[in-house]
């Protein structure tokens, strides 16, 4: 291989800091981009989509299990795909394998499920072949079709509102798949984002403090350091309690 020089740490710092000029760039075009889609406008779900689960029939608000935002893949396991029954498709296979632990985005209010034609039975066999343990259902109609999903793979980012009503938020497929996995990245194309201050986001957005939220993935029932130290210090500034 033709490999690059082999330089002194002085010109190693050098150049990488000229990199990292890039890679801000990268990453501050990549909030960009996060913002516009928490403007994109939305697409009103009119159909009643139907799918089969681990606990029988579910609708497309079920997937929700009760939470405002619903993160969807399509994953290409079923009759037809090469390796059928005893495997899936082996880049839905590799992206199942990225996925964070799903506590992090359920404490946004968000969800993620994975959509496949394959019975609940096979399904529940791969996932334990898998290690997986995300929420996986069984499309039973047109909805693969209707959000372009039913000849290769993608992501669908879903809204509830207070009154029920379901929209499409934002789609990514294609190479864009590439970069989901992370809580972070999944969040990124919600239609409320992180939900924390420092993001660029309509007025009125759901936001609180980066890192104030932040908890381990068995934890969060609990308060998070961040807001226990925030406890701690207002008690501090009360002074010591006193019985009566």
């Amino acid at each position: 291989m033709n490999m690059p020089p082999i330089v002194s740490p002085q010109e190693w710092d050098a150049a990488r800091e000229e990199l990292l000029v890039k890679e801000k760039e990268l990453t501050r075009a990549r909030d960009a981009l996060a913002a516009e889609r928490r403007r994109m406008p939305r697409m009103a779900v009119e159909k009643d989509y139907r799918f089969e689960g681990p606990n029988g029939p579910a609708s497309l608000l079920d997937l929700f299990q009760g939470r405002r935002q619903l993160i969807v893949y399509r994953f290409f396991f079923e009759p037809g795909v090469a390796g059928w029954p005893e495997s899936g498709c082996r880049g839905c296979s590799f992206m199942a394998d990225q996925v964070a632990h799903l506590a992090h985005l359920n404490a946004r209010d968000t969800t993620l499920a994975y959509v496949s034609r394959a019975p609940q039975a096979d399904i529940e066999r791969w996932k334990a072949r898998m290690g997986w343990d995300i929420p996986w259902y069984t499309i039973t109609d047109h909805f693969d079709k209707d959000f372009g999903v039913d000849e290769w793979h993608g992501t669908n980012a879903f809204y509830r509102d207070d009154d029920g009503r379901l929209f499409r938020t934002y789609f990514i497929n294609a190479r864009g798949d590439e970069a989901l996995g992370s809580a972070w990245a999944y969040l990124d194309m919600t239609a409320l984002g992180r939900q924390e201050e420092w993001e660029d986001s309509p007025e009125g957005y759901p936001q609180t403090q980066a890192y104030g939220w932040w908890n381990l993935h068995d934890e969060y029932d609990n308060a998070t350091v961040f807001e226990a130290a925030l406890a701690a210090d207002a008690a501090s500034q009360r002074g010591p309690r006193t019985r009566s």
